[in-house]
């Protein structure tokens, strides 16, 4: 049904009601003339007269009468599902449908749903780890994490975090091969690699030089499609790792991974928090978003500070020139995105 046709019977219904097109004009917030018109528009469209009209009396005919006890019931039940749409996107309740990368569901991820499920028990979580490129539209994603660039077009994106690549290793294995004096020092010792999701093809490695982004092809030692298996290989020494920040700062602040090559550190990357709408968000998804927002947004605790990574002052952020698709690549890197 049209929208001048709803709004027809409406206006229909509530004269009938009033006795008044005037007042029924004046209930709807529109004009007389609006009402007037909007009911010509309903007779002609039925093709039977439905009041009998004077300028002080309002009556309906017997045509009038009958379509009146058909309609109000349909209109009746239509107030009551917008009622029930409006009570819903304001209550505290019901299903919340996040998608995550895998490698932040334990340090990022479930602390944040422990602390919103505490808050509001009538909530009902639906999360999805997947590392992974999906559908937003399709997966009917209410909140969705992405690590690696900002998610596609027509969803309101906001970087949470830059994700750092940081080469590490154990001190095990600095003890037994030494540290790379260099990038091309890299090719000789046994390097991790990580397979992307979905192809299996392996990662280059991305670092900062000279204000851009480069990326290196290594030979790999040891080939995972997990970054957390990866990080965990490269703790036991059997390897060097180019980890995510998120991961690796942990580590390498309580001494079990020791940063390497450190000016050399790419934070073009980051995780993004993505939603479809800023406006008509029920209350649930509203207080998720503010919640992760507040608890995530540019926190120290999974990003290396310049003095962490032995250097002097903070890094000039590098720009992409040239290599604005290695850039997506690496997304991969960090568990790539989230549908």
């Amino acid at each position: 049904m049209a929208f001048n046709e709803l709004r027809a019977i409406a206006t229909f219904t509530k004269a009938a009601e009033l006795g008044s097109l005037r007042q029924a004009a004046a209930a709807q917030g529109i004009t007389p003339q609006a009402a007037s018109q909007a009911l010509t528009q309903l007779e002609t469209y039925l093709g039977v007269r439905l009041f009998h009209r004077t300028t002080r009396k309002l009556s309906l005919t017997e045509e009038g009468a009958r379509f009146l006890e058909s309609a109000r019931p349909g209109l009746q039940s239509l107030h009551r599902a917008l009622l029930d749409a409006r009570r819903g996107r304001e209550e505290m309740a019901g299903p919340l449908r996040i998608v995550a990368p895998r490698f932040i569901a334990r340090e990022l991820l479930w602390p944040l749903l422990d602390e919103f499920c505490a808050a509001h028990p009538g909530v009902e979580p639906d999360v999805r780890l997947d590392d992974r490129v999906g559908s937003w539209v399709e997966d009917r994603v209410d909140v969705g994490f992405r690590a690696g660039g900002p998610p596609e077009d027509g969803l309101v994106a906001r970087r949470l975090l830059p994700l750092q690549l940081i080469v590490c290793a154990s001190p095990a294995y600095l003890q037994r091969h030494g540290a790379p004096a260099n990038l091309d020092a890299l090719a000789g010792h046994r390097c991790s690699g990580f397979r992307r999701p979905g192809t299996g093809k392996l990662m280059p490695w991305e670092f900062a030089m000279d204000g851009e982004i480069v990326a290196r092809e290594l030979p790999a030692g040891l080939c995972v499609n997990d970054i957390e298996l990866e990080q965990q290989a490269v703790e036991a020494g059997h390897c060097i790792g180019q980890l995510v920040g998120l991961v690796a700062a942990p580590a390498i602040r309580a001494g079990r991974l020791v940063p390497l090559l450190t000016p050399h550190v790419a934070d073009h990357l980051g995780l993004y928090l993505y939603y479809g709408s800023r406006v008509a968000q029920p209350a649930r998804v509203r207080a998720f978003i503010d919640l992760a927002v507040a608890r995530l947004a540019d926190k120290p605790a999974w990003v290396l500070s310049a003095q962490e990574l032995g250097r002097p002052s903070p890094p000039r952020r590098p720009t992409i020139v040239g290599h604005a698709t290695v850039g997506r690549k690496k997304a991969a890197k960090a568990t790539k995105a989230v549908g």
